[in-house]
């Protein structure tokens, strides 16, 4: 069986850890895996470089990772801390000499076009960011011929999607997932989910919600993003966490199973 890779490029809340202000001491942590980015990964995938979300830290995370292009965007909602980036496609624009394939629901479309109302303009300001966006809902599409399963999933009432490659199922800002939906994660040797503190949050699973889903999922592992402040740091999380579920960090690399 062949293998893929997926690569956290961030995984905090819309705000990033450190938070802007704030003295705590996840915040003030010297440790790296305490530094979060806003929530996003970036998956190689049967031939394909495919990005989920593309939020206001995007510049930074390619030139971290040293991502030179991708072959399509997934976005999962519209709010900003994931589609905050969009512009800087403009650089993928210009070397690739060509339009860069965004995928998401028609709602989101909709916000895109007030929000970067010039990249949608019948006469197009120079330099503008170019994006070719396709319309997807919970069904399955394809990608060059690659399949890739959304899951549907609710951040509080804003139907948001999940997605699934092969073995592994990213599945950020949710705090519930429709019971139709658990049949797509049959199977998963990874299981991602959002977890942004402890106690009942009104559109994130809290820590004991992720873990009652991810047993219930029951991949061989499971890692935690979209972690804010609120959760103790990476390294006291990682050992009070059951087996089989972990805290993710901007940067960890993982291997899975197309």
């Amino acid at each position: 069986m062949s293998k893929a890779k997926l690569t956290f490029l961030g995984t905090g809340t819309s705000q990033g850890i450190p938070m802007i202000g704030c003295g705590c001491e996840v915040c003030s942590s010297t440790d790296p895996q305490d530094k979060r980015l806003r929530s996003s990964v970036f998956v190689e995938y049967e031939g394909l470089k495919i990005l989920v979300d593309a939020g206001p830290d995007f510049r930074y995370q390619m030139l971290r990772e040293g991502i030179t292009n991708v072959d399509a965007i997934l976005l999962t909602h519209n709010h900003k801390d994931h589609t905050g980036g969009l512009d800087d496609i403009r650089a993928f624009n210009y070397l690739e000499k060509k339009a860069t394939q965004i995928y998401c629901e028609k709602y989101v479309e909709e916000s895109l076009r007030m929000e970067y109302s010039y990249a949608f303009a019948e006469n197009k300001y120079p330099g503008a960011p170019e994006w070719e966006v396709h319309i997807i809902d919970e069904q399955p599409f394809s990608i060059k011929g690659v399949t890739i399963v959304p899951i549907r999933g609710m951040h509080f009432r804003l139907p948001v999607l999940g997605y699934r490659f092969g073995d592994i199922a990213y599945c950020t800002d949710m705090n519930h997932i429709p019971e139709e939906e658990f049949s797509k994660l049959e199977g998963l040797e990874h299981f991602i989910i959002n977890c942004v503190r402890r106690g009942r949050h009104i559109s994130h699973f809290s820590l004991e919600g992720a873990i009652e889903v991810a047993r219930r999922v029951g991949a061989r592992n499971t890692w935690l993003t979209h972690m804010s402040h609120q959760l103790p740091k990476h390294r006291l999380l990682s050992e009070e966490l059951p087996d089989g579920i972990r805290p993710a960090y901007d940067g960890l690399v993982i291997d899975f199973s197309m």
